[in-house]
């Protein structure tokens, strides 16, 4: 089976989707809620979310469940496969390949653009890889660039036990390694990376507080581990009202400039201004 071609930003539901909701895969009685949350993506988890005597159970029963699921709820599905050298890691990406419509597959601990290409071409599905280890952090920029690949995902909760990082609530600790899926995203010209989780589920606060750190540091989608963290996620992501009627402000006075220098809030504008006033507009229309 082939690799996928490398998708545009704007090819596919998963490229542009701001959040991606967890649901265990031994529990299929939660696939619908999950797809009716409202979250923009569905994981499907096969790896930490299932104990090691029910990994066989939980991929029968998504192989059972998808009959159920139309084009438009495929499409929002990915499946979080174990990781490559599990003893069930090549029966799940067999299972994936049997999956019509399938969005993508996730890949935890993703270290190689080997093990990326393998579970692409036996899959012949794009692959989200999860930056969760310092090897993958050192080949993230080769995964990056291997074809397949979608988008980069932080697995921040792995990566500091690998690390044996002790992060504050503020995980200033992480700041250079959200920069750099940032920049090797950038640099491989795919769609922004994927934050990683907050485990509050219930605390509001502290899940706005993430996803607007996620949003300064030029991530564009967050995993959730709880239906109820999906809107907090998508305002916490989204520009503000005073950001957008700013970014309106600049392009009628580059419309009202007729091509001249002009400035706005008594600030010069120049192309980079102009390219963040698009960007934020566009943000809101998603």
């Amino acid at each position: 089976m082939s690799v996928p071609s490398q998708p545009s930003p704007l090819a596919t539901t998963l490229a542009l989707a701001r959040s991606f909701l967890f649901v265990p895969g031994n529990r299929p009685e939660r696939f619908a809620k999950a797809l009716a949350s409202g979250a923009d993506a569905v994981i499907i988890d096969l790896e930490d979310a299932v104990p090691l005597d029910a990994k066989a159970a939980a991929r029968d029963a998504l192989l059972a469940a998808w009959p159920d699921f139309d084009a438009d709820q495929r499409a929002r599905l990915l499946v979080r496969v174990n990781q490559a050298g599990a003893p069930w890691h090549e029966a799940d990406l067999a299972a994936m390949a049997s999956l019509t419509g399938l969005g993508a597959v996730m890949l935890p601990k993703a270290e190689t653009p080997q093990q990326i290409a393998h579970a692409a071409q036996t899959t012949g599905r794009p692959v989200l890889p999860l930056m969760e280890s310092a090897e993958g952090l050192a080949q993230m920029d080769r995964i990056a660039r291997t074809p397949g690949v979608l988008r980069l995902v932080l697995g921040h909760i792995d990566l500091q036990a690998d690390l044996g990082l002790s992060c504050g609530p503020d995980e200033a600790e992480l700041a250079p390694v959200r920069l750099a899926l940032v920049v090797a995203s950038r640099r491989a010209g795919l769609p922004s990376p994927v934050d990683g989780v907050t485990t509050a589920t219930q605390d509001a606060e502290v899940l706005a507080r993430d996803a607007q750190r996620s949003r300064r540091f030029g991530m564009g989608a967050k995993l959730c581990i709880h239906p109820a963290q999906v809107a907090g996620v998508h305002q916490a992501l989204a520009p503000t009202d005073a950001e957008c009627d700013w970014a309106r402000r600049v392009l009628a006075a580059e419309a009202a400039a007729g091509g001249g220098a002009f400035s706005v809030d008594g600030k010069m504008v120049d192309p980079p201004v102009l390219l963040l006033a698009r960007k934020l507009l566009q943000l809101r229309e998603r």
